[in-house]
C-alpha cells in the first residue's frame, strides 16, 4: 500500500472549521497527504467574529512538535497563527536545523478584523523565522508589515515580493485578494528563484473570504510534500482554492442570521 507524504501544521485552531488548523487538515486530506497539528492556539470565532483566544503554553507547543519530529518523516510543514515572540521562538529553536520546507502564512489579522498577533512577534518573525523558510504568503497588509510601507495596489506587487524575498532569501508570494474591487482580476505575485511569476483567477464576490489564506498555504505545502515545485504547488494550490470560493456556500444560525464558508470539502479529493 502506497503510504501518504507526510506534513505539519503549526498554527491556532478554529472551532468553526473554516480556517486554521481544522482548514488546513481538509487541504492536507484533499491532496492525498497524512495531515499533523501542533496547536498553538484555541480561538473562540467564526467568520464574522474573534470571541476569545487562548495561547498554549510555549512549553506543551514545543512538546508537540517535538514528539511529531521524532515520529514522522515530515515532508513539508507549514505555520499559521503563531501568537506570540515565544511560540515563535518554540518554533524555531526545534525548527532551525531541519532540512524540511517550511511554508510561512504570517497570519497577522484575522478577516472580521481582530488582531491574531502580539506587536512582539513581528520581530520574531523577520529575525527567527522567515530566514529558516522556503517560501512566506503575506496578503497585502502582512507585506505592508514586513516592509514597513503600505502595499495595496497591483503595480506594487511585484517589487514588494521581490523586496522581502531578497531580504530574507526566500520565495515570496503576495496575495492580491484585497486589492481594489474593480480589478477583474486577482492576482498573486510570487518572487522564486529571481523570477517573478503571476497568478490571476477572476474576482469571486463573496461576503466572506475567511479561510482562504489558511486553506491556500495548506494546498501549497501538501503539494510541495507530493513534490511539487514552489511555483506548480502554487498554481495548482491556487486553482482549487478558487473552486472552493466560486462554490461557497451559506449556514443559517438558530436566529436566521447567514455565516458563508468555504467549499473546502469538495468531491473526488486526489489521491497519489
Amino acid at each position: 500500500m502506497h503510504k501518504p507524504p507526510v506534513v505539519l501544521s503549526i498554527a491556532g485552531s478554529d472551532c468553526s472549521s473554516g480556517a486554521g488548523i481544522q482548514a488546513d487538515l481538509k487541504a492536507f486530506s484533499y491532496f492525498g497527504t497524512h495531515g499533523l497539528t501542533a496547536i498553538t492556539c484555541v480561538v473562540a470565532e467564526t467568520p464574522n467574529k474573534v470571541v476569545s483566544i487562548h495561547p498554549v503554553p510555549p512549553a506543551v507547543l514545543q512538546d508537540q512538535i517535538k514528539v511529531l519530529l521524532e515520529t514522522y518523516q515530515i515532508r513539508a510543514i507549514k505555520t499559521g497563527m503563531l501568537y506570540s515572540k515565544p511560540h515563535i521562538v518554540a518554533i524555531t529553536e526545534l525548527l532551525e536545523q531541519q532540512p524540511i520546507p517550511l511554508v510561512v502564512d504570517p497570519v497577522m489579522v484575522a478577516t472580521s478584523g481582530a488582531h491574531l498577533l502580539k506587536e512582539d512577534a513581528v520581530e520574531a518573525y523577520v529575525s527567527r523565522l522567515l530566514p529558516i523558510a522556503q517560501l512566506v504568503t503575506p496578503n497585502l497588509a502582512e507585506a505592508s508589515v514586513l516592509l514597513n510601507q503600505e502595499i495595496s495596489q497591483l503595480d506594487q506587487l511585484a517589487d514588494a515580493a521581490k523586496e522581502i524575498g531578497s531580504i530574507y532569501n526566500i520565495s515570496c508570494l503576495i496575495k492580491g485578494g484585497h486589492l481594489p474591487a474593480a480589478e477583474e482580476q486577482r492576482i498573486d505575485t510570487l518572487w522564486h528563484d529571481g523570477k517573478i511569476y503571476n497568478f490571476s483567477a477572476p474576482t469571486v464576490e463573496i461576503d466572506s473570504t475567511h479561510g482562504t489564506g489558511c486553506t491556500l498555504s495548506a494546498a501549497i505545502t501538501a503539494n510541495i510534500a507530493r513534490g511539487l515545485d514552489i511555483p506548480d504547488a502554487i498554481k495548482t494550490a491556487k486553482d482549487w482554492v478558487h473552486s472552493a470560493i466560486s462554490e461557497s456556500f451559506d449556514f443559517q444560525s438558530p436566529s436566521g442570521h447567514s455565516v458563508q464558508a468555504l467549499n473546502q470539502l469538495r468531491p473526488g479529493a486526489l489521491q497519489l
